[in-house]
C-alpha cells in the first residue's frame, strides 16, 4: 500500500527529528559497515600515530556525512515535487548508512566526532533550502556538483589512510561508490550544470569545513 504524503507540519517535524538524531549520535545504519569484515585486529597492528590519523580522517567523512543529512533534508523539503522528494530522501537513507558508518569507526578508533557538527549541520541546511528554492534543476546540480566533490575528497583519504587500517578504507571505499551514483542519479533527473563561480565557492566551503573538521 503506498505510504500518504507528509503534509507540511509532518515533514518538518521529520526534518527536526533527523536533525536530533543526526547530531546526538543515535543513527542506526540500515547496512553492515564494510570495515567489520577486516576489522578482526586491525586496531592492534594501528601504531599511535596511524591511529590519530585514521581518526582524524574519519572525522571529516562524518561531517560530510552530517552534512549530507541536512542538505537533503532541507532539498527535500524545498521542492514542490513528490517524486523529486521521494528521490532525495531515498539518497539521504543511504547517506544515513555513510553516518552511522563513520560514527562506529570513530567510537573503534577513540576518536571523536567534530564539536561543530551543530554549526555544519545548520550552515548545510541552509544552503541546501537555498539550492532547493532556486529550482527544481538548480538544486539537482548542486546535488552533483556536491557528490562529485564528495568522491574526489574521499579518493584522496584513501590514498591518505594508513595501509594498515583496512576498515576505515573498506568503508571509504563504499562511500565513495555510494556517491558516484547519486551523483549519475542526480543528473538523469535533470540537474543543470552550475555557473563557475558557484561550484568554487562550494569547494572554498568544503575546504574550510574538511581542514577544520580534521582537528576540531
Amino acid at each position: 500500500m503506498k505510504r500518504p504524503a507528509l503534509n507540511p507540519l509532518d515533514t518538518f517535524l521529520a526534518s527536526i527529528d533527523v536533525a536530533l538524531r543526526t547530531l546526538s549520535g543515535s543513527t542506526h545504519a540500515a547496512r553492515s559497515s564494510p570495515g567489520h569484515s577486516e576489522l578482526d585486529g586491525a586496531n592492534d597492528i594501528l601504531s599511535p600515530a596511524d591511529r590519530k590519523l585514521s581518526g582524524s580522517l574519519m572525522r571529516v567523512n562524518h561531517v560530510g556525512e552530517v552534512c549530507a543529512q541536512a542538505l537533503y533534508q532541507a532539498q527535500a523539503m524545498g521542492t514542490d515535487d513528490p517524486a523529486l522528494k521521494a528521490k532525495l530522501l531515498l539518497a539521504a537513507q543511504e547517506e544515513t548508512d555513510h553516518l552511522g558508518w563513520t560514527q562506529q569507526r570513530l567510537d573503534e578508533l577513540g576518536a571523536h566526532p567534530s564539536w561543530l557538527n551543530p554549526l555544519w549541520y545548520a550552515g548545510s541546511f541552509a544552503i541546501g533550502w537555498a539550492a532547493a528554492r532556486a529550482g527544481d534543476a538548480v538544486s539537482l546540480g548542486f546535488v552533483v556538483e556536491t557528490e562529485r566533490q564528495v568522491e574526489r575528497h574521499l579518493a584522496d583519504h584513501l590514498d591518505a589512510l594508513p595501509a594498515a587500517d583496512r576498515a576505515s578504507r573498506a568503508i571509504v571505499t563504499q562511500m565513495k561508490a555510494d556517491e558516484a551514483r547519486h551523483a549519475r542519479d542526480a543528473e538523469s533527473a535533470g540537474a543543470r550544470n552550475l555557473p563557475a563561480p558557484v561550484r568554487w565557492l562550494m569547494r572554498g566551503t568544503a575546504k574550510v569545513m574538511t581542514t577544520t573538521a580534521h582537528y576540531v
